[in-house]
């Protein structure tokens, strides 16, 4: 988390990530995984991943609303509760789509060295990244 985030902001920061994919977490687990991760606000009309590149990092979306796009054209919209960015991260392959904000974004950001941590102390995160990438898989 940002450091220049208030107690409060970091609270509803929380609120966003449990209301979604991370519900089933209790309050300790939910401060680890916002204090691990990397807060950011995305403007409309930006790329956060890109097409056939390494894969650095997964991204959870806390609100707003991407475009996924294999080739320039639109495969699935994600949003609010989304994580976007796993499926090479779990897969250890190239970006097999671009993720372009068609609404300015709220984003949790994990890089693959935090995915492993947050994994190995808290065994249901694990279970949040690989549900995300199997249901985009079907």
């Amino acid at each position: 988390m940002d450091m220049r985030q208030s107690k409060e902001e970091a609270k509803r920061i929380g609120e966003l990530a449990r209301a979604h994919r991370f519900k089933e977490f209790s309050d300790a687990e939910i401060a680890k995984v916002i204090d691990a991760a990397n807060y950011h606000t995305v403007p409309d009309g930006w790329a956060i991943i890109a097409e056939h590149t390494p894969a650095d990092k997964a991204y959870l979306i806390l609100s707003g609303t991407v475009s996924i796009r294999r080739g320039g054209e639109e495969i699935a919209q994600a949003g609010a509760g989304d994580i976007v960015g796993e499926m090479a991260l779990v897969d250890h392959k190239l970006r097999s789509a671009t993720v372009i904000a068609l609404t300015p974004l709220e984003v949790l950001n994990f890089t693959s060295e935090i995915v492993d941590e947050l994994s190995d102390e808290i065994p249901h995160f694990r279970e949040a990244i690989t549900t995300a990438s199997e249901e985009r898989h079907h």
